[in-house]
């Protein structure tokens, strides 16, 4: 009984960590869809996915494991193409995901929903394109969102201001448009404010903290200017209708007295 109690205390204390398919099924997909022009992830190969981690120790570059499980990707800078896989989200570990300053292109995928773990959203610096997915307001951990230099477009999602945890917020340099969100732009109470630069960089978006914007047509005073000069081009143009009326009336009158006077007889 002896050697199997020391048995039991050595798996309580360090737990056996089976490779998770999960895990598997989610490296596999992202290398698929990422293109690595300079060979920098020499040993994401399909071996390595099938164990990635030993523990905390990880067999993956940019990977951090822990307790067996992805925990962390750090892809940022290695001249990265191609797209986001959507079978990034079986990492249901994964608390930081950055991929920034590459020149991976399409959308974010809906799917990053799932990462219900996820405290950490760096995309920033590549291509990306189409709208900020709604749903990411559903990882309630977030305190990071980096999507800065972009291609994103359409509105700002006001679901992402319920992220109660968010305290970095950054989508400037991008093609949004529409308001910005109330809950983003004037958050209340003990809530981390964004300034300006987390949204310049969006000509058709607006609102506070963005300065008002220029405006394109005319000014008060132009507007004030014309109506003055409308008013007063109607009153002279009145005044020379009447004057007019009251020039052929007088000749009108000036003829009859004529015909009157010529009709009566001389005494």
């Amino acid at each position: 009984m002896g050697i199997w109690s020391n048995l039991l205390v050595l798996l309580v204390i360090f737990p056996f960590c089976a490779p998770d398919p999960n895990d598997e099924m989610c490296l596999t997909h992202l290398s698929q869809s990422l293109q690595d022009p300079l060979k920098n992830l020499q040993n994401w190969t399909k071996s390595s996915f099938a164990k990635p981690c030993d523990g905390f120790t990880s067999y993956l570059q940019g990977a951090t494991c822990n307790n067996g499980r992805i925990y962390k990707l750090s892809l940022s800078n290695l001249s990265l193409k191609g797209t986001i896989s959507p079978y990034l989200s079986n990492c249901t570990n994964l608390q930081a995901l950055d991929l920034s300053s590459n020149a991976i292109s399409g959308p974010i995928p809906l799917e990053l929903q799932f990462l219900v773990n996820l405290a950490v959203l760096n995309l920033s610096a590549n291509q990306l394109s189409g709208p900020i997915p709604e749903q990411l307001a559903i990882c309630a951990y977030l305190n990071v969102i980096d999507l800065h230099d972009n291609q994103l477009n359409g509105l700002i999602p006001q679901q992402l201001g319920l992220l109660v945890r968010l305290s970095v917020f950054d989508v400037s340099n991008n093609r949004l448009s529409g308001p910005i969100p109330a809950s983003l732009g004037n958050r209340s109470g003990n809530l981390p404010r964004f300034n300006a630069s987390s949204f310049d960089g969006n000509k058709d978006l607006y609102g506070y903290p963005l300065p008002p914007k220029k405006s394109n047509g005319l000014s008060v005073l132009a507007i004030v200017g014309i109506g003055l000069g409308s008013g007063f081009l109607s009153l002279v143009l009145s005044f020379t209708a009447v004057c007019i009326w009251l020039r052929v009336t007088e000749q009108k009158l000036d003829a009859e007295e004529g015909k009157i006077s010529h009709l009566m007889p001389d005494y």
